[in-house]
């Protein structure tokens, strides 16, 4: 795999049922026509995550058939939608088995096998912090999840379900929110039940050539104390994180098995020491949709190796679509932004055709919405120019930009950064505001007497001239939310 890979996300019924339809007949994941992966591979992509394969829960689809809230996400993102269309959480896991709605369970190994022929390798989903209410595990080993006194069951009811109207056990919850109804909480503290867990990867790595594993900080010990402590007060807390020991016996037999943590709070860091190796940049998402251009140039001061193993993204199944998030241009910009710092790209199916639709996970169908031909070509141009070597396996550096003149502030909204590789490097300037910006580019460049600049994203050239290149400098006017991706050459 390539340093600062780029990454595929596709809802795995969805996708298939969209290929289906274009094929003319009901197709499986591992049917799947291989012109689907090699355009992806044309497209400049390394992995493909594939969200949603697992067996989902019957328990769960009936509750998200009954949740009025659900209901009125259902209406907006498919009009007219009917109970077949609604297939049950993702994150509800029943069986880490394949759906069949996706085929037989052999053909995952099939579909790995055809993707790394075309040089993609396979993501899958792992849940670490909760499975779905009605998994086997609940009656056959119900020690393996938190459960609930009297005492906790008053002061939070909402909290607790009963599968026998005998033992409470707890829902799978983040703190900042109520809890998830078709999910049941698995107990950290079990050692029997980190074993499981630990099984149910090493089963995976058998499939797959990665995990992005969902919600990965509240396994942490200490993330697991604030939110059950007072509830699993009974049981000791491990001396061992469990990402440190199953990171290390899934590599232990698959050295370049890949784990993508979703986090949150402030722990990616953290995650990454215990062996991810990428991390969600949730802190990138918020200051390129809410902040300033300084406070992004701020954020991407982080040191080397914390940038190289970070997840960007403007857009997944969480989030809202980034044309609607951040309006379609400054969505642009923001793409260029993500495409050319360091570390993992993530790119979600249906952003590069400019789709406005964000759909709930519980769905298996979508509506149908046509691309955005312009936003289309600009995707086109912008993954064609970080197909590059120079993005991947070259060295980055943030660039200074100085003022134009005295009494013009507008270079603080440029954001530059260089790429140094072998002959070819390339320079990255976004004006990522609503006006237009000015300003001074230090060059990073030795021994030039004369270079070429050509902006890929446009395919016109700009020759600086010699008075420029003896000050080692470059003059850049930028319209709003507007960018260069110069390609540098010697003259």
């Amino acid at each position: 795999m390539r340093g600062h890979p780029h990454l595929y996300e596709v809802n795995a019924r969805v996708f298939t049922r969209r290929v289906s339809e274009k094929c003319h007949r009901a197709l499986t994941l591992a049917a799947v026509p291989e012109a689907e992966w090699q355009l992806l591979k044309r497209k400049g992509f390394d992995l493909v995550w594939l969200m949603g394969v697992w067996q989902r829960s019957p328990g769960a689809r009936q509750r998200a058939l009954l949740d009025p809230a659900l209901h009125r996400e259902y209406d907006q993102a498919l009009p007219g939608w009917a109970d077949e269309d609604v297939a049950g959480s993702a994150y509800a896991v029943h069986a880490y088995s394949l759906d069949p709605a996706l085929g037989q369970r052999e053909e995952l190994a099939q579909l790995k096998s055809s993707l790394n022929r075309h040089g993609l390798g396979l993501v899958l989903d792992f849940v670490p912090n909760h499975l779905a209410f009605d998994h086997p595990w609940m009656l056959s080993h119900p020690d393996w999840f938190v459960q609930g006194s009297k005492e906790d069951i008053r002061a939070h009811p909402e909290w607790f379900f009963s599968p026998d109207g005998r033992t409470y056990l707890a829902h799978g919850r983040d703190p900042n929110f109520p809890p998830w109804t078709d999910t049941v909480q698995v107990n950290f503290y079990s050692t029997d039940l980190r074993q499981a867990l630990i099984d149910e990867l090493l089963g995976i790595a058998e499939l797959a050539d990665g995990v992005r594993c969902d919600m990965a900080m509240l396994a942490l010990n200490r993330i697991f104390q604030q939110v059950w402590g007072g509830v699993a007060k009974d049981h000791p807390q491990p001396k061992t994180e469990f990402w440190a020991e199953a990171i290390e016996r899934v590599k232990r037999k698959k050295p370049n098995f890949l784990f993508l943590a979703e986090v949150y709070w402030g722990l990616e860091r953290e995650l990454q020491q215990m062996g991810f190796d990428f991390t969600y940049d949730k802190l990138l998402y918020d200051r390129l949709r809410f902040s300033t251009p300084g406070e992004i140039r701020s954020h991407l001061m982080a040191d080397r190796l914390y940038q190289q193993r970070s997840v960007r993204f403007i857009e997944n199944h969480d989030e809202p679509r980034a044309i609607t998030a951040f309006g379609r241009e400054r969505s642009l910009a923001a793409a260029v932004i993500i495409a050319t710092v360091p570390g993992l790209r993530l790119f979600h199916d249906g952003q590069l055709e400019g789709r406005r639709i964000r759909l709930p996970t519980q769905l298996v169908r979508e509506t149908e919405e046509a691309g955005d031909p312009e936003v289309m070509r600009f995707y086109d141009r912008l993954l064609a120019a970080c197909d590059a070597p120079a993005f991947h396996e070259g060295e980055w550096t943030l660039m200074e930009v100085n003022q134009p003149w005295e009494g013009d502030e507008t270079h603080h909204n440029l954001l530059a950064w260089f790429w140094g590789y072998a002959e070819h490097s390339k320079i990255v300037v976004v004006n990522y505001s609503p006006n237009r910006a000015q300003g001074w580019l230090k060059l990073p460049l030795e021994d030039i007497e004369r270079v070429v600049f050509r902006d890929e994203l446009t395919g016109k050239p700009h020759i600086p001239d010699a008075n420029e290149l003896r000050h080692r400098a470059c003059y850049v006017d930028l319209g709003p939310w507007h960018a260069h991706i110069l390609d540098v050459a010697a003259g």
